[in-house]
């Protein structure tokens, strides 16, 4: 007997649940972000490599059996990091949510609840982490299941990075977003400079002088860098646009320098990050805007939802 084109994508005999809490969505950082061409639509071409690391949204999911999808932001405790910002009303949760209600055809419901850590227009992913998250978690509130490859296209359609989250670990991405290689990173940690400012990435993509040629690299090239410093690997090809557009990421650049530290932007920014020596320690904060966020950050061996 076939299935009918409209009934739910179910998961075996999986029952829905009332109630899944504390969903983690870590951030990711770009190690390099090389662009290597364009498409005739448009989108880049690009190289980099995406490492997770231990600064978290975390999301909460509540059974609703009206079908509707509803949001609130839980705002979070004090992190040293500065407050919790304004989400908007139809953030990429509540989109990723609609979009997996729409292709399972069920006519379940959430309410979730957002708190909200990872700070916006960084480069960091926390959107498309907390969209990937919100994938995972809702085919097990709702009982239902995609498979992994229409699972990915709709991923995919939801963002160009929320495929990475899906991947259970760091990655050596390619193409737009959507060659993902899993690749191994020794442990580490980074510290992290977020200035108030944000930056918009299509004004970066649009941006006459970014360099869009660099020469394409390996995966082997990447590991065998610099007898195993993969950490100083490639460049930004988007910092130096980044920069112009948005002086406080060199300002910020100029504040880890001052630390003695080689520092980065990762994805479009306005975020930058550098490698933390492990004999190596920050005083807290010093001579920082009180408007940036700063933290000191270690990668992840595996994303927190790995298997789900």
């Amino acid at each position: 007997m076939t299935r009918p084109a409209n009934a739910p994508r179910t998961a075996g005999s999986a029952r829905p649940l009332k109630a899944i809490y504390d969903v983690p969505a870590p951030a990711k950082l770009n190690l390099f972000l090389h662009i290597t061409g364009r498409r005739a639509d448009g989108y880049h071409l690009l190289q980099s490599v995406f490492m997770l690391i231990d600064w978290c949204d975390t999301l909460h999911f509540e059974l609703r059996t009206d079908g509707q999808i509803s949001r609130a932001d839980l705002g979070g405790p004090d992190t040293g990091c500065g407050t919790a910002e304004a989400l908007p009303a139809e953030d990429l949760a509540v989109r990723a949510a609609r979009a997996l209600q729409a292709a399972c055809g069920t006519s379940l419901g959430v309410h979730i609840g957002l708190e909200k850590r990872i700070p916006s227009q960084a480069g960091m992913g926390g959107g498309s982490s907390d969209a990937a998250s919100c994938l995972l978690a809702l085919q097990r509130l709702w009982g239902v299941t995609l498979p992994a490859a229409e699972l990915r296209a709709l991923a995919l359609s939801l963002g160009a990075d929320v495929p990475f989250f899906l991947s259970g670990g760091h990655a050596w991405v390619e193409g737009i977003g959507e060659k993902i290689t899993p690749i191994a990173l020794p442990p580490a940690r980074f510290v992290v400079v977020k200035p108030s400012a944000g930056l918009s990435t299509p004004a970066i993509f649009s941006a006459p002088e970014l360099k869009r040629d660099t020469e394409t690299a390996t995966i082997q090239g990447f590991a065998a860098n610099a007898k195993g410093q993969v950490f100083g690997f490639g460049r930004n090809d988007l910092q130096p646009v980044a920069q112009a557009l948005c002086p406080p990421i060199g300002q910020s650049l100029d504040w880890l320098s001052a630390q003695h530290l080689q520092g980065r932007m990762t994805g479009s920014g306005s975020a930058v990050f550098a490698l933390l020596p492990h004999d190596v320690d920050l005083p807290d904060v010093p001579g920082t805007p009180g408007d940036w966020k700063i933290r000191k950050c270690s990668n992840l061996q595996a994303h927190p939802l790995a298997g789900w």
